[in-house]
């Protein structure tokens, strides 16, 4: 397991300072805001830890309500809003400086028999015959990547252009089929906890969706001109699977409006198994500053 993995593994094993109440940390304390991938995650560890094991996540809806602060610890309180015979519901609240910053709802479910059916996996170039997208980035912006880039803790490699790529060549645009097709996985191998794997595929869930909206419109976060924010994110987790493993992560951003912009992704096992579902709001604006 690398380093970096550590690092993230090490992130979302939150700190229980009383019954109810965790506390998580950022990683960086150089960056503006803290990633909301990380926030998704972090609270969804703190839910699970409360839910008794053989009863999965099956849903997740939240809503970043102001930036957070990275030179601060989190504090992540779960409300037990129900506990059924199939179901268990809980509410978590982030905290920084006496404010909620972020609101997680969660249900998990003991599963059951029934139906099944699903629809099929896109057509894709498999993994193993891409680059990296950090490898593709650093080409465009003329950055030489350490000699330890591989040790991401999450991997991305995309099937189609990326935004700066489509940015850079209008021509690619007219080749562009409104789908962002990324294969995602976490860069080691995991511990058998479907919890973890759950919460890893939470925070990598936030990486790209919002970049699946600029590339309607040929623009990119390296213009110095656009700058973007989650606004909610909803997540279902239909079956089992495994973030150490590569997942097709196919996305779409079918409308934007009033500055902000709706994006959803359907997430695939390498075998064409449809295993969650992910809608996003964002906010998107055209400026050289960030407003709160």
């Amino acid at each position: 397991m690398s380093d970096a993995l550590d690092q993230l593994l090490d992130l979302l094993d939150l700190e229980q300072i009383e019954v109810n109440i965790f506390r998580g940390r950022s990683p960086d304390e150089t960056v503006q805001r803290v990633f909301g991938g990380q926030v998704a995650g972090q609270a969804l560890v703190a839910a699970g830890r409360t839910v008794p094991d053989g009863r999965p996540v099956h849903s997740l809806h939240a809503y970043f309500i102001r930036p957070g602060d990275p030179a601060v610890p989190l504090v992540y309180t779960v409300d037990r809003v129900r506990d059924g015979r199939s179901f268990t519901t809980r509410r978590v609240t982030a905290v920084q400086h006496g404010k909620p910053i972020f609101t997680l709802s969660a249900s998990f479910h003991q599963p059951e028999p029934g139906y099944e059916h699903a629809a099929p996996m896109p057509a894709a170039t498999r993994p193993e015959e891409l680059r990296s997208d950090a490898e593709r980035i650093a080409e465009l912006i003329n950055l030489r990547l350490p000699a330890h880039h591989g040790s991401t803790p999450i991997e991305l490699r995309s099937a189609g252009p990326l935004s700066i790529e489509l940015a850079r060549d209008p021509a690619l645009r007219d080749k562009y089929d409104h789908q962002n097709l990324v294969w995602v996985r976490v860069n080691g191998e995991l511990p058998d906890d479907p919890l973890l794997h759950v919460c890893l595929m939470t925070y990598a869930s936030d990486l790209t969706l919002l970049e699946t909206a600029l590339l309607e419109h040929g623009a990119t976060w390296f213009d110095g001109r656009t700058v973007g924010s989650s606004l909610d994110h909803a997540m279902w987790f239909h079956r089992p699977f495994r973030a150490d493993q590569w997942l097709l992560y196919a996305q779409e951003s079918p409308v934007a409006s009033g500055g902000r912009v709706f994006a959803r992704g359907q997430v695939f096992t390498a075998d064409g198994d449809f295993v969650v579902s992910v809608v996003q709001e964002g906010l998107i604006r055209i400026s050289d500053t960030v407003r709160g």
